[in-house]
């Protein structure tokens, strides 16, 4: 059994100086002066052979080490990580800054970003979670969960909102033959920065990912991060 991972990650700003022209502005926006498109960041690791996933649905470990710390040093940068729905189920992610320092003891949040999840069918459930659980323990922020107007749930919502957390109801558009549901980017990162949320760090899974790449034209993505594994 491989052992947990460490509960803070090690470190050095020197290793990442690489990255600076590329990060968001250091200084948050005013309300008078909040953005009508937070600064977004695409970020996510790929193979050789360009899979994102084993299959759909699938947990697939493709990053190392150092991937990983350059991970949670990109969300220390952003005010806000966004995910679908399918990458929240099948990973269960924290979705918060584990690198060693990034605390602060006036406010233990301050490093944090604050978990986007969207899920316009109301699949993910909030009760059980990690995310939730490492916001009860102060640990992250608690995540807002956009979800379409008809799939609502009023306890889910209760129970967000009960750590600080949201639902965040935004109408669908239908995504091909299939009928499935998909948030207009204009509209998602217009509600975000109406809640003053000056930049984004998106992490997936492929749909996301993708609905962002097939509407590059719409210059909704600010900065592009991808990291290669061998296999």
């Amino acid at each position: 059994m491989n052992p947990p991972p460490p509960e803070y990650l090690t470190w050095s700003a020197s290793d990442f100086d690489f990255l600076s022209p590329h990060l968001p502005p250091p200084s948050p926006p005013s309300p008078s002066t909040t953005p009508f498109k937070p600064h977004l960041t695409l970020t996510y690791a790929t193979s050789l052979d360009s899979m994102l996933a084993a299959r759909p649905g699938v947990r697939t470990t493709l990053s190392g080490p150092a991937t990983k710390t350059m991970t949670h040093y990109l969300r220390s940068k952003h005010a806000a990580i966004l995910i679908g729905a399918g990458t929240a189920l099948a990973d269960d992610p924290g979705l918060n800054c584990r690198l060693a320092g990034a605390t602060d003891g006036e406010d233990p949040l301050r490093w944090q970003p604050r978990p986007v999840i969207l899920d316009p069918r109301g699949r993910w459930t909030v009760e059980g979670s990690k995310v939730l659980r490492l916001a009860k323990e102060g640990k992250a922020r608690a995540p807002w969960v956009v979800t379409d107007l008809a799939f609502v749930d009023d306890g889910k919502a209760e129970a967000l909102e009960a750590v600080g957390g949201a639902v965040i109801a935004l109408a669908t558009e239908e995504e091909g033959e299939g009928g499935g549901l998909r948030f207009g980017w204009g509209d998602l990162l217009g509600v975000l920065a109406s809640r003053g949320v000056g930049s984004v760090m998106v992490e997936g899974g492929a749909g996301v990912i993708n609905g962002l790449l097939e509407e590059r034209g719409e210059g909704w993505v600010d900065a592009v991060v991808v990291t290669v594994a061998p296999s």
